[in-house]
């Protein structure tokens, strides 16, 4: 019903089976001899006597699931833990060996005890979810992406430890795979009836519903790059997306908090659990929330902390987050909880325990993003561009040798970009970036002073036979661009992007890379027809539906018109008046007297209307709605949107 209104719903273009894709491993190239001396290189460098990691993802184990699949009640597959039996052994040459030892222990599945009272399942989604264990039931802690693993880890849980009521959901921040599956393991009679309490972070419901909503259609393109999503999994193909195996395909939900955590050291009771807060907004999330059990002495960093570099700019796109402000709340946590922690677990990953162990972690961690700012904005205030910045800033040993610290999901490469963007934009000073040709038009003139397409492939080919992958895709993306149904330019465009696929640490780039060189040798592109689910819909204001209809005039359409719809909301008790003038849609609040139409509803039929599902005649003539005036001023203002392709092209014009 909803794709055009939610299709970026917290970057919701993830929800594809992972098990699913659409990808042919027939298409996949083996590694040439420069990408296994490449990787090979990479092993040797590697800390391999650190086998911390290794203990800390086994331990505690207890079960798994004994049926490999979980599926939707129509069916449908929403997770294939088979998925990954790949993991084993050596890395092929065909996977950097780094981030194959990071896929291998994310792939890890099952039901873990943390500490006394304290129970995670892990492995069933890119996520994590948090058993907490009170007096006489579970408290949750961020209930994963989908219903359907939701359930199936609360089974699991059911099924070794005892079927306990769930008092409260907690969700740590505002993406989806930390509230996704919340009706998987909660009622809303229930929650409505006051036995289950949802808390969330200041700010939560109204960034969860509106952050990438906007822009959703471009980033849930750019996600199935990202995330891999249509590629086949092995070790030609996607291995992980740095933080998880991938994104289960299953029902997103989403029930409001029923209670908000407002500053700092906030404490809650529940369930005689006691719960210590700390608000960190701007980091990983806008809204994010670290929390503490001082009865136990374990502490839990949501997201703000990981077993990689995260994000500072997801390469999906996104508003840019403050490595500062990362920094300095993991500082802060450091101080508030460091001397009190025995246990520390997260949101995505595996816990570390003893104190030591963890105030060590904090500090490298917290560094390791405070090193990222303030080299990057050292070298910015030399002169250096983003791009210039991005091959010089490397962490210094003694962060770089963590493998916490290792760019499986983000990296410094694009996150020092991310940091200089923030402060300088996109402009890197140089004049003949202000106006510079658009990219097709540029491509022709390059293919042309180059000498012609034959010449372009020859210097390709010589590059790529040399292992220069980075110069093959420059030169390369240029001859596609110009001459976009050129096959020899596409097959070695592929063939380099497939090399630097290899060789990439960041599980994201490798899934770029090999999305891209799909795409070039087989014509296809994939969108996502997915919304973020009703729920979401439900629960986003009318303002931000309105703005969503506004990004989606076409001004061709629009020129010329002039309509204003005064539309009053019956069951949401709200007035509001758009106004369509200078092929720009915006929106009042109150209504105007002197509007074309006057609209009188509730606010389900119009979104119905909206979205093509019903007409409005009928909708009048069945007493859903009452119109006075033009009758066809919504109409008219309806026929100016425009829905965008879910799946533009990428690598080609």
């Amino acid at each position: 019903m909803f794709r055009t209104i939610g299709c970026g719903l917290a970057a919701a273009a993830l929800w594809s089976a992972h098990a699913g894709a659409e990808g042919n491993a027939a298409v996949n190239k083996p590694a040439t001899s420069h990408t296994a001396e490449a990787n090979a290189a990479v092993a040797a460098g590697l800390p391999l006597d650190d086998a911390r990691d290794l203990d800390f993802a086994s331990r505690g184990f207890i079960a798994t699931m004994r049926d490999p699949q979980v599926k939707t009640a129509d069916g449908k597959l929403v997770w294939d833990f088979a998925a990954y039996d790949f993991l084993k052994g050596p890395a092929p040459a065909t996977v950097n060996p780094s981030l194959w030892r990071q896929a291998g222990i994310l792939a890890r599945h099952g039901l873990f005890k943390v500490a006394d009272h304290i129970y995670q399942v892990r492995g069933f989604d890119i996520s994590n979810i948090t058993f907490i264990e009170g007096k006489s039931g579970w408290i949750v802690i961020d209930p994963l992406v989908s219903t359907e693993m939701a359930k199936a880890a609360l089974d699991l849980v059911t099924e070794h430890l005892g079927a306990k009521p769930i008092h409260a959901v907690i969700y740590t921040h505002s993406h989806v795979d930390h509230y996704g599956g919340v009706r998987g393991i909660v009622e809303q009679a229930d929650v409505d009836a006051g036995k289950v309490k949802i808390i969330a972070p200041e700010g939560f419901l109204e960034h969860a519903v509106s952050e990438n909503v906007i822009a959703g259609n471009a980033m849930s393109r750019r996600a199935t790059y990202m995330f891999g999503t249509f590629l086949p999994r092995g070790p030609e193909g996607q291995v992980s997306t740095g933080i998880g195996p991938a994104v289960s395909a299953g029902t997103v939900t989403i029930i409001p908090p029923t209670d908000e955590v407002r500053k700092t050291g906030e404490t809650m009771v529940i369930d005689g659990v006691t719960l210590e807060f700390q608000l960190t907004p701007g980091t990983e999330a806008p809204a994010e929330m670290n929390i503490f059990l001082p009865d136990w002495k374990a502490l839990c960093l949501a997201e703000n902390a990981n077993a990689t570099m995260h994000n500072v700019l997801t390469l999906r796109g996104a508003l840019v987050r403050d490595a500062k402000a990362w920094a300095d709340y993991l500082g802060e946590s450091a101080r508030l909880f460091g001397a009190r922690t025995d246990v520390m677990f997260t949101s995505h990953f595996w816990p570390r325990w003893g104190g030591a162990e963890i105030g060590d972690y904090l500090v490298k961690h917290r560094d390791a993003y405070r090193f990222l700012h303030n080299e990057t904005v050292r070298l910015m205030n030399e002169g250096f561009t983003g791009e210039e910045i991005a091959e010089r800033i490397e962490l210094p040993p003694v962060l770089a040798r963590e493998w916490y610290n290792h760019g499986y999901y983000g990296t410094m490469r694009h996150n020092s970009k991310a940091v200089y963007q923030r402060y300088m934009g996109w402009y890197d000073g140089n004049p003949s970036s202000l106006d510079p040709l658009p990219p097709e038009q540029a491509a022709k003139r390059y293919v042309e002073a180059f000498g012609g397409a034959e010449a372009v492939l020859g210097k390709a080919r010589i590059a790529f036979a040399a292992g220069d992958y980075r110069w093959v895709g420059e030169i390369l993306k240029h001859l596609v661009y110009a001459e976009p149904e050129n096959a020899a330019a596409r097959d070695l465009l592929a063939d380099a992007y497939e090399q630097m696929a290899y060789q990439a640490e960041s599980a994201p780039w490798r899934n770029i890379y090999l999305a891209g060189a799909y795409e070039l040798r087989t014509g296809k592109r994939h969108g996502t027809a997915q919304a973020g689910g009703l729920d979401t819909v439900r629960s986003m204001t009318s303002e931000l539906l309105f703005d969503l209809m506004a990004v989606r005039v076409d001004p061709a359409k629009a020129e010329g018109k002039v309509v204003s719809v005064n539309l009053v909301f019956t069951d949401r008790d709200e007035k509001f008046t758009l106004v369509l003038a200078n092929s720009v849609l915006g929106h009042e609040p109150g209504n105007r007297p002197d509007a074309t139409a006057t609209l009188t509803t509730k606010r389900a039929a119009f979104l119905m209307v909206m979205a093509g599902m019903a007409k409005m005649a009928d909708m009048v003539a069945a007493n859903a709605m009452t119109v006075e005036g033009d009758a066809g001023a919504l109409q008219a203002l309806l026929s100016v949107l425009k829905s965008p392709s879910a799946d533009f092209a990428i690598v080609t014009p």
